[in-house]
Parts: structure tokens; C-alpha cells; sequence
């Protein structure tokens, strides 16, 4: 969505970032001892980066490398790294480590190191996991964080990017221009269409990958409530009905919002009084939600959580892309 009224803060935004963008082009990063992949976006979110992680982590874990993670951790009450570790209140891990890095963690089943300094993360997985098999950090989130050097950057595009202004007035946080630093662009299969007017943004010979993406939705029947917190809402709820599920309410809150004992009574009130079958949300949302949350939706309506599965349309050229390109800058 845009937001016409703020154009005059873009030009001060875009000024920002060319200086921004300057210094780093001028300076020289901070590097680990084990090579850095990156996945970014150009917008605020709702990419699709998170399930592109986990599908990474999964596809080098399988060609025998050690891999790990390392995240920000958005909405962390601590600044300093740490590995991310499961208790028995999901609420306060969410909390603790972020929501994203918990589900990486979950899903991928690798190492995930969170800290303010993506730098202080890395060196912390470096000395908890050491070994002689080829070690390789994946970067989330961080095609802005120049501060900590990278081999391979991979740019997830959403369709909207294409159209889109520079925050404050539009999504962006970087014009089209600087997809010139990506060595990689990842695209919806869908999407392909977009390829000949990326062409001139990309430097010769940048390859694009294709992602297919799909919603898992495993027992749900009849009259939904769905709710989530997630960047893009509108595409989750097309999803869940063109599927042939019967949305009785769409509720959605910002991203990354932590959920309340007040508002999950009020979306158990809320389903009641319509007649819900069953709760919908996301895994993003659901690895938020403690006992105390989920038991209060459980007394109206079960909670069913659709989980999003990426895998990329060609994996084997993929794998031998990025091998060529971390090949060509790291000595094994």
C-alpha cells in the first residue's frame, strides 16, 4: 500500500540510503572465518526469505555442509547473541529470541544464533560449533547489513516490488537499483513473467531462480476464523479460500505483533458468536502462542496452523550455482 501523502520523506529516505550505500561501497566489512550467504528482500517483509532459509539450510545440510543461522532476531528484549534453545513457554522464547529465528530453528533443525551484531552471532556459532566438515553461516534478513561481509547474496522479490516506493510513501527500503549487488534473485514461479523487466537492474549473467510455494492444509472443515501477524495478511486469507475453506473472519494484526490473553478471548468470543468450526493462523503466529493463549481459543474452536513449504523449481542448479559462486571467492 502506498502512501501518496509522505512522498515528500522519500526523497529524504532515498538521499539517505545513496549515503548510506556510499559509505559502505567505501569501506571494508567484517568478516568471519566461515563463508556468509545472505537472503534479503528490498521491502518490508512478506517476501517470502524465512521459508527460503529453512529450505537452504535443508539443501546445503544435504550436500554435507554444517550450517548455521544467524538472525537480528526482530523484537528482541536482549542485544546480545545467543543460540536460540526451546523451553516449555513458547510465548517467552518467542520473546527471548525472535519468532522467525525460532521457526528456523524448528523447521530446519540447524543451529540459529541471534544478536543485534550479526558479526558477534557468527563468531559465537564459530566457537560452539566447531568441526572439519565445511561450515557455511546463512544469513537472514540481511541484504541491507552490510556492516558484516558476505560471498553470496541472494534477494527474494515480492510481484509488489516492481511498482513499489521507497518507504516512507511505499514498502521499499532500497530502490530497484541495488538489486546490482545480488548475486542471486529469487522469484515466485508465478512470477516469471517479471524477468524481462528485472533484466536491466541485474548485472550480466545473474542468475534467477524460481520458487514454488504452497500452503499445507491439513484438516480444516467448515467455518474459520483466520487471524495472523504477518507482513502481507491479504495473501494468507486468498490462500486459505481458494483452497474452498469458508472464512467467517479475517483478523490481522501488524507483523510480528505478540498476541494478548485479552485478544485471544476476544477472537474465541468472536468465533463463537459466528459459529466456528476451527481457529486458522500461520506458523509464524502459532510459535508465539503459549498454553495459556492456545487453551483460551481451544475452549471455543481447535486451533489448526497452516504451514508454508518453498522449494525451489530446479534445486540441483541451484546447489551447483551457489557451489560455483562460493567456489570462486572461499578455498575449501
Amino acid at each position: 500500500m502506498t502512501r501518496p501523502w509522505l512522498a515528500p520523506l522519500e526523497v529524504l529516505y532515498a538521499a539517505a540510503v545513496r549515503r548510506k550505500n556510499a559509505r559502505f561501497d567505501r569501506s571494508v566489512p567484517r568478516r568471519l572465518n566461515w563463508p556468509v550467504v545472505s537472503v534479503g528482500n528490498l521491502s518490508m517483509g512478506g517476501s517470502g526469505k524465512t521459508p527460503l532459509v529453512i529450505r537452504l539450510a535443508q539443501l546445503f545440510g544435504r550436500e554435507g555442509w554444517g550450517v548455521d543461522v544467524l538472525s537480528r532476531g526482530y523484537g528482541r528484549r536482549q542485544s546480545r547473541a545467543e543460540r536460540v534453545c526451546f523451553s516449555d513457554d513458547p510465548a517467552q522464547d518467542a520473546a527471548q529470541f525472535g519468532d522467525e529465528p525460532l521457526l528456523i530453528a524448528q523447521e530446519a533443525g540447524v543451529p540459529v544464533f541471534v544478536g543485534a551484531s550479526r558479526y558477534e552471532a557468527g563468531q559465537l556459532a564459530e566457537r560452539e560449533e566447531p568441526g572439519t566438515r565445511r561450515r557455511l553461516h546463512l544469513l537472514d534478513d540481511a541484504f541491507q547489513h552490510r556492516q558484516l561481509g558476505r560471498e553470496v547474496d541472494i534477494v527474494v522479490l515480492h510481484r509488489g516490488d516492481l511498482g513499489d516506493r521507497l518507504l516512507p510513501s511505499g514498502r521499499l527500503r532500497e530502490p530497484l537499483a541495488s538489486l546490482r549487488r545480488a548475486n542471486v534473485i529469487v522469484l515466485r514461479e508465478e512470477d516469471s513473467d517479471l524477468i524481462p523487466r528485472l533484466r536491466p537492474y541485474l548485472r550480466s549473467g545473474t542468475p534467477i531462480w524460481l520458487m514454488r510455494r504452497r500452503l499445507l492444509l491439513r484438516g480444516i472443515e467448515g467455518r474459520t476464523l483466520a487471524f495472523c501477524a504477518i507482513a502481507r495478511p491479504a495473501e494468507f486469507f486468498a490462500a486459505i479460500e481458494s483452497a474452498g475453506i469458508e472464512l467467517a473472519a479475517r483478523v490481522n494484526f501488524r507483523d510480528h505483533h505478540r498476541y494478548t490473553l485479552r485478544e485471544m478471548q476476544e477472537l474465541s468470543r468472536r468465533a463463537a458468536r459466528l459459529g466456528c468450526a476451527q481457529f486458522v493462523t500461520t506458523e509464524k503466529d502459532a510459535i508465539k502462542l503459549g498454553s495459556e493463549l492456545r487453551n483460551v481459543l481451544a475452549e471455543t474452536a481447535p486451533l489448526r496452523v497452516v504451514k508454508l513449504v518453498v522449494e525451489l523449481a530446479d534445486e540441483d542448479a541451484a546447489v551447483e550455482q551457489l557451489g560455483t559462486l562460493l567456489a570462486a571467492v572461499t578455498p575449501f
